[in-house]
């Protein structure tokens, strides 16, 4: 793969996962609109867009054709590990705006923001220390 392929693929699978990210958020806050529900909306979203990335990066960034419940369990259990401090940037930055501003916009700008500099850096953890049987997505 191409690294112009690689960073197209990268991005826009980036952008699916914050939009089904986003969109699990809305879906929590339309129910719960306070506190509690914005915490339970971080959680649904991250939960959300943690999966649907997986399968896309391991499947189309990876070529990663592992299979079988353990593995899937190990580099799922792995690649979730790497998101740990790529997901404190994005809490952290979607609450700092939200706390700042008290709105939507600035809040999901806020994660948006976050997501990207998260995502560039779980690309390089991921890459070194979760799909290391693969030579795709090295480019």
């Amino acid at each position: 793969m191409t690294r112009t392929t690689l960073i197209a693929r990268y991005g826009a699978f980036a952008v699916a996962a914050t939009l089904a990210n986003l969109g699990a958020q809305r879906a929590v806050l339309a129910v719960n609109e306070g506190p509690r529900g914005f915490v339970i909306a971080l959680f649904v979203g991250t939960l959300v867009g943690l999966v649907l990335k997986y399968l896309l990066d391991k499947r189309w960034i990876f070529a990663d054709r592992t299979t079988g419940m353990a593995m899937h369990g190990r580099k799922f259990t792995l690649y979730t590990t790497m998101g740990i401090a790529t997901t404190a940037i994005f809490w952290g930055t979607e609450t700092a705006f939200w706390a700042i501003w008290q709105s939507d916009i600035a809040r999901e700008t806020g994660a948006v923001l976050g997501l990207g500099i998260g995502y560039l850096v779980k690309y390089r953890l991921d890459r070194r220390f979760v799909f290391t049987n693969t030579t795709l997505g090295t480019a």
